[in-house]
């Protein structure tokens, strides 16, 4: 069928009554409350049925007021629930919810279809013999298709059709008090006694509880509203309300009515017929009428829920199509047609538990939305109806607990569907044009993280290494990136900077521009890493600024990293730099990676102890956890230091072969006595040619001396692989290890 826009389409809106609280009533007062009320007084007892109607509405009303909350702080549009979980939850969680609830919704049409064949079936003569097989499933299919061509040709139409139907229920529940009146009282019975349930009271509550499932009829009416955000919560309340009081009386009347005794009250059927004056003629008219406003508002609200996914992106596109009256006919057929498919399961105990599971799910999510929202607390969410966030949460353990009792494997099937929906989902990395809960929840929790972490004092054991690496374009010294990620080994948090010389004023365009192109380069690259770009007046004042600023809290970054420079001018401004932030308390990395050979055949890190400076702990801390990456693992860490005499390389030894057990670090150790005819520099070359990463600490050069060190720091890596230099100045400075 052809496609119109919105300009062509002319959509009926419907109010509070027609559009929510009519589907809603007659939904919740179906089939069960029909067929299976006086079973539970029969098995249970007057006093434990009205406590399973209540317990029972409580949690259902209790998802009503959340589901209230949430439509109350947001215009919701087609596709009721998934609406709202989607815009709350964020569009993976309301798809992996949303599609669930096509189908649910789609095979509840298939679910009422049965149960009203069976209970025209009934009246068949015995004149006409015995019943062919096929019967009830050929039924079945001609109503999915009578009740799918009206809906599809006009959701008014179906609405209004449900007036003259909630009249007939009206006339069955008057008829029961009537009888019930006339027919003489007696005492009810009070004690359990499980005649015909001998599973006991929760089977019973299992059996029961699908009959106050059906408020969410009306919001899945959403995009049809003139107003949803006040009709959701003012009909959807009304009818959990008003159907929960005639839930209440009924089971008094059935128990009290002195024209069936308990015995015939447990009996599965319609005892209602026995009990109501003019008996059948009120009675059924009234059942086949709310089971065919429960048909309706299945297959008013599948298509819709079809629909939303389309708009979203998580069904074909057409689906999403209206027809000139504003319906999404071809929505509705395909809806029909996976329901007529459905009449193949051969009745109606194979759809009843699979459907009534997966509107729980739903359930489970709609409270969940809300307490989270609650929880989080954004600016945002002002919604005209509060409820508290443990309320929500409680009923969401009620719908959790009624999924096990109903079919524990029904429930573990549709969590996994669920959950491998979700999981799919995420891998296709949706695009929302939206914001949802999780960006405030999130900040919520790192809020109290973040206030938390500042209530304990410092201390060398918890110290993590938060890195600020400046390394210019990421793309181009991936590697240092890298290199930075390994150190870190998840323990700590990476920043990736990149500064921009120039006036913040006339760059600012062009950094938020470049920063969205790292954040891309380091996703693609696997990395986990933070991206920043900052606008400087020069490079050495930005690199000190951005240094003071970084971080927040007990996050602050504590250690500056730099890429080896091409130029020894830029190599001059790092020393300078590293004697500024080391009087900030930080520490300085300055690593030369090999462009001819990244980390050779990382099966060796060499680590030159020494010096007064206090390098030697960071140094191999920082070894330790580069050795813990899975590229890293085969390396052997060797602890090297020059002795001036073979005294001095005995008790070297002894220091450092006392120290390795205390610091529990797999290294080996070499003591090298240097030869007259070398220097230092040369024993360093000699012995670490062939090491994939040399450490080696640094000293904080006078001023004025930069040039001199940065050549003498040239000249000594020249024929090494991979070079870390490191300033260790941190508050924990000679404490790490």
């Amino acid at each position: 069928m052809p496609a119109h826009t919105s300009t062509e389409v002319s959509v009926v809106k419907f109010g509070t009554f027609l559009g929510v609280f009519t589907p809603s009533i007659l939904t919740i007062l179906g089939l069960i409350m029909y067929l299976r009320f006086g079973w539970v007084v029969g098995n249970l007892g007057l006093a434990l049925t009205l406590v399973v109607v209540l317990l029972a509405s409580s949690i259902t009303f209790i998802t009503a007021l959340s589901a209230s909350a949430v439509a109350t702080n947001m215009r919701v549009g087609v596709g009721g629930e998934y609406y709202m979980i989607s815009r709350s939850l964020g569009l993976e969680l309301g798809g992996a919810i949303g599609i669930p609830l096509f189908l649910c919704r789609t095979l509840s049409i298939t679910f009422y279809s049965f149960g009203l064949v069976e209970s025209i079936l009934a009246f068949w003569p015995v004149a006409w013999g015995e019943m062919p097989a096929y019967t009830g499933q050929l039924c079945a299919a001609v109503i999915i298709i009578g009740i799918t061509a009206v809906s599809g040709r006009s959701a008014a139409m179906a609405l209004k059709l449900q007036i003259p139907i909630m009249v007939a229920v009206g006339a069955s529940l008057i008829a029961l008090v009537i009888g019930a009146i006339i027919g003489g009282l007696q005492a009810p019975e009070m004690s359990p006694t499980y005649r015909t349930a001998p599973q006991g009271f929760w089977y019973v509550f299992a059996v029961f509880f699908p009959a106050v499932t059906g408020f969410t009829a009306g919001i899945g009416m959403s995009g049809d509203l003139k107003d949803p955000r006040r009709s959701i919560p003012r009909g959807t309340l009304l009818a959990v309300i008003i159907g929960t009081l005639i839930y209440l009386v009924i089971p008094i009347i059935l128990g009290f009515t002195a024209r069936v005794s308990p015995e015939e009250l447990a009996q599965p059927g319609i005892i209602w017929t026995k009990v109501a004056v003019l008996g059948a003629w009120l009675v059924f008219p009234g059942l086949w009428g709310a089971i065919l406003s429960s048909a309706f508002g299945s297959v008013l609200g599948a298509p819709r829920v079809l629909q939303a996914l389309a708009s979203d992106g998580l069904a074909p596109g057409f689906l999403a199509r209206l027809s000139k009256s504003g319906q999404p006919t071809l929505a509705t057929w395909i809806s029909g047609a996976i329901a007529l498919g459905a009449v193949v399961l051969g009745g109606l105990n194979a759809v009843a538990q699979f459907v009534t599971i997966l509107f729980l799910t739903l359930y489970v999510t709609v409270n969940i939305a809300a307490a989270i929202e609650k929880l989080v607390d954004d600016p945002s969410y002002r919604p005209t109806i509060n409820v508290p966030w443990f309320v929500s949460l409680l009923g969401s353990l009620g719908a959790v607990v009624m999924m096990f009792l109903i079919n524990p494997w029904a429930c573990v099937a549709a969590v996994i569907l669920e959950i491998s929906l979700y999981s799919f989902l995420r891998r296709r990395a949706l695009r929302k044009q939206w914001g949802d809960v999780w960006a405030g929840l999130w900040v919520a929790v790192a809020r109290f993280a973040l206030i938390n972490l500042r209530a304990h004092s410092g201390n060398p054991r918890n110290w993590r290494p938060h890195i600020l690496l400046f390394a210019g374009d990421p793309v181009k010294r991936i590697n240092l990136v890298r290199l930075a990620a390994w150190f870190n080994q998840n323990r700590g948090v990476v920043t990736v900077c990149q500064l921009v010389v120039g006036d913040l004023k006339e760059r600012r365009h062009d950094a938020e521009l470049l920063q969205k192109d790292m954040e891309k380069d380091l996703e693609e690259a696997g990395l986990v890493a933070f991206a920043d770009v900052d606008v400087v007046e020069s490079f050495e004042s930005g690199v000190i600024n951005v240094t003071q600023a970084n971080g927040i809290a007990g996050l602050r970054s504590n250690t500056v990293m730099f890429g080896w420079p091409r130029r020894l001018e830029r190599l001059e401004s790092q020393l300078r730099i590293m004697r500024a932030v080391c009087n900030a308390g930080k520490s300085t990395v300055i690593a030369r990676i090999n462009r001819d050979h990244p980390f050779g055949r990382r099966d060796r890190i060499d680590l030159w102890w020494g010096g007064q400076q206090n390098n030697g702990d960071l140094m191999l801390l920082l070894a330790y956890l580069l050795s813990l990456n899975p590229e890293w693992r085969e390396a052997r860490i060797v602890i090297r230091a020059i002795a001036r005499s073979e005294e001095e390389r005995r008790e070297q030894e002894a220091g450092l072969k006392a120290l390795l057990p205390e610091i529990r670090i797999n290294a080996e150790t070499q003591i090298i006595v240097k030869p007259q005819n070398q220097t230092v520099a040369e024993v360093i070359q000699n012995t670490s040619q062939g090491a994939a990463v040399v450490f080696l600490g640094l000293m904080e050069p006078e001023p004025g001396t930069e040039a001199e060190y940065a050549r003498g720091l040239a000249s000594l890596v020249e024929p090494l692989n991979t070079t870390i230099f490191v300033r260790n100045a941190g508050e924990f400075a000679g404490q790490l290890i």
